[in-house]
């Protein structure tokens, strides 16, 4: 009789299986993506929704920038467990046994995790990057008021309120040169300015040379005396340094937070992949509850 196939013996020893099977830590990884981007999604809803630019009304900023840094390590956790899981339930189990299995459905969980960390990494850099062209091709038609250096600036040269405007010009006659404090300051020397106190929060302390030049500028543009204009150069130098402190103290705590949340979410990447390859190992079916469960008999 003609043996149809190959043997068993045969078989077994031609095949080589991969420890590492990327399919499961791939398929993981994306899911875990996909999750983290529908919760970032629903909380950046959830924050608008609750913040509002009227007095007394939603939640304060304190409250909101907490549940902010909340969210955002629970979501990533939540989702890397996730993908984890289901890492650790997809992977095939060849011979290992005991410690050995366990170690290896922990370590397609770190797997995901580092995968996820890659592509999260890539949409930060190719969002960055987006938003740098979209910024140069708009940099000629919008201003950055609202840079923290520029609120300084414009406290600084600030006219008083006397001194705001010349009065109109009566009718038929040539309009009057206005006033320094009504000449909107000019983009080089705002540059200058700006540089000038970003040098001395670097330095801790203004030269006595800056001092003077810019003592000199707010004097010409807003018709103080040179001694107050001085000491608005030195309030305006105090209000770069707290505003360098608080923008310090942000990126301080977002890279605490960041590390924090990865060092979780490896850890709860590895956890879910020890606990999806214990539910199939012991058949244990997936389900969206977390009741007891009777272990299943295998079939005879």
């Amino acid at each position: 009789m003609t043996q149809v196939g190959t043997p068993m013996a045969a078989r077994t020893e031609t095949v080589s299986p991969s420890f590492v099977e990327w399919s499961a830590v791939l398929a993981g990884a994306v899911l875990a993506a996909a999750l983290s981007f529908v919760f970032l999604t629903f909380g950046a809803a959830i924050g608008l929704s609750a913040t509002s630019p009227w007095p007394n009304s939603g939640i304060s900023v304190k409250v909101v920038a907490s549940l902010a840094i909340f969210w955002a390590l629970a979501q990533q956790i939540g989702s890397l467990m996730a993908g984890g899981y289901v890492a650790g339930r997809m992977r095939t189990r060849w011979y290992e046994a005991g410690h050995e299995a366990e170690f290896r459905d922990g370590l397609h969980g770190g797997l995901v995790w580092a995968v996820g960390v890659l592509i999260s990494a890539l949409l930060v850099f190719a969002t960055a990057g987006l938003a740098a062209r979209t910024a140069a091709d708009l940099a000629g038609k919008a201003a950055s008021s609202s840079d923290a250096m520029d609120v300084v600036i414009d406290t600084m040269l600030r006219p008083t309120t006397a001194q705001a405007g010349p009065p109109p010009a009566p009718a038929g006659a040539a309009a009057a040169p206005r006033r320094a404090g009504g000449t909107p300051l000019g983009d080089e020397t705002r540059a200058e300015i700006s540089r000038i106190l970003a040098d001395s929060v670097t330095r801790g302390s203004i030269s006595t040379d800056n001092r003077a030049y810019l003592a000199q500028l707010v004097a010409q543009r807003t018709g103080l005396s040179q001694q107050e204009a001085a000491r608005r150069v030195d309030a305006a130098v105090t209000a770069a340094r707290e505003a360098a402190d608080k923008a310090r103290r942000a990126a301080a705590l977002t890279g605490f937070v960041t590390a924090a949340g990865l060092i979780l979410s490896f850890g709860a990447a590895w956890w879910a992949a020890l606990k999806g390859g214990r539910h199939r190992d012991t058949s244990i079916p997936a389900r969206f509850d977390f009741g007891p469960r009777r272990p299943v008999r295998p079939t005879t």
